[in-house]
């Protein structure tokens, strides 16, 4: 009896798409039986490479492949329409991050989820954060989530390694548009950064953020981005990120009351308390003090398996009756969207907000945004593998 496989298709042959079907051609228990693009040239080009068939719609790639889960690899305000689809025949979702635009439409994915799962009860949907599978990262879960830092006070984040030139702005027409991409650096760069935040630390109760539109680059959305996160727990959040800056930092600090880890250029050290610095800070008689902390080299296996294939592999052991967690469920996804789209809305309105944020409120914006833009953007088209949003429903991401 020949080993069962799993069919999946892919909609959207970017850059992210080519990663997806590389990896997928080279996966025991998989089978590709599609790849869709509005671009006919690159999909008959993709199929005929992988040995698949070529779709231009999505929806015909979900009604006549005989799929079994879709990998959206789309610009992101087509994910929601998508996944949704996907949902109403009962097809698997794998989605790029993230995981849409804005939280009303990524509720609207969840709901239709939920709602799916009463017709189709072993529905899945997944959301690619393979930056979880990451051992660094892993290991600072590990460590989070064994108590040994003891109370969290600060969590701060300064990831500037995010350099985009204009060039690299201006070589699609849907780049840094509210349009066509619906934010700058919190949409693009930095989905998997605000999963890694809400993932160690949860959501913030109250967002304070600072967003500069086009500072360093002539675009129409934040390339700088600060912002600051209050916790419930009384824990204090920081968040600084740019594409903008050379060489680049990436450096994350975890402050507890018994420890603090500090992760920077592929080291990651532990300072142990000798005991309780909010205890001694409420009882020591000293009205200075230091202390003179070496801290330990963190070992991490970083030849651990990791990244996207990782991901899906999960989520074919699941579908192959195994019992195993997915990295990350598809509602997930919400989590790092709230973050990005409260520090746009505590910016613009120029105040702290609330979570769970004010979608209604954030959309509105949006569209205001969109509807008012006089923005002209700049298009250097370098070749016909030109990415470009003007079609949807399989244009690349």
């Amino acid at each position: 009896m020949s080993e069962q496989k799993i069919k999946f298709g892919l909609v959207g042959i970017g850059n992210i798409g080519n990663t997806h079907l590389k990896y997928l051609s080279e996966m025991d228990n998989v089978a590709l039986v599609g790849v869709c693009d509005v671009d006919k040239e690159k999909a008959d080009l993709n199929a005929k490479t992988y040995g698949t068939t070529a779709y231009y719609d999505v929806l015909d790639l979900l009604d006549n492949s005989g799929l079994d889960v879709i990998i959206i690899a789309v610009p992101h305000y087509d994910h929601p329409y998508i996944a949704i689809e996907a949902f109403k025949r009962g097809i698997h979702v794998m989605c790029e991050k993230p995981i849409a635009v804005h939280v009303n439409d990524a509720n609207r994915m969840i709901e239709a989820y939920e709602s799916a799962k009463e017709t189709y009860p072993g529905l899945q949907f997944a959301i690619m954060f393979q930056e979880r599978t990451l051992p660094f990262y892993a290991k600072l879960k590990e460590i989070v989530e064994s108590g040994e830092l003891g109370q969290l006070t600060r969590a701060t984040w300064i990831h500037t390694k995010w350099f985009r030139s204009q060039s690299y702005y201006n070589s699609g027409g849907w780049r840094a548009t509210w349009a066509g991409e619906g934010g700058g650096i919190l949409t693009n760069q930095c989905p998997h950064t605000l999963d890694m935040y809400q993932w160690l630390f949860g959501l913030p109760s109250l967002i304070s953020g600072h967003a500069h539109i086009g500072k360093y680059h002539d675009i129409e959305v934040e390339d700088e981005v600060t912002a600051y996160f209050e916790h419930s727990n009384g824990m204090i959040g920081h968040l600084i990120v740019t594409t903008a800056e050379l060489p680049g930092t990436n450096r994350l600090e975890i402050v507890g009351d018994t420890g603090k880890l500090v992760l920077e250029n592929d080291k990651l050290l532990h300072y142990k308390y000798q005991e309780s610095m909010l205890t001694f800070t409420r009882e020591t008689e000293q009205k200075f003090a230091t202390w003179q902390i070496e801290p330990e080299e963190v070992e991490v296996d970083e030849d651990a398996p990791n990244g996207h294939h990782v991901v899906t592999g999960r989520l074919v052991d699941r579908l192959l009756g195994k019992e195993t967690d997915l990295i990350a469920e598809g509602p997930e996804g919400l989590g790092s969207l709230t973050l990005a789209n409260g520090i746009i809305l505590s910016s613009f309105q120029k105040r702290p907000v609330e979570v769970p944020i004010d979608g209604d409120a954030f959309q509105s914006h949006l569209d205001e945004l969109i509807k008012s833009s006089t923005f002209v953007k700049k298009v250097v088209t370098e070749s016909k593998t030109q990415e470009d949003m003007s079609a949807s429903f399989g244009s690349s991401k």
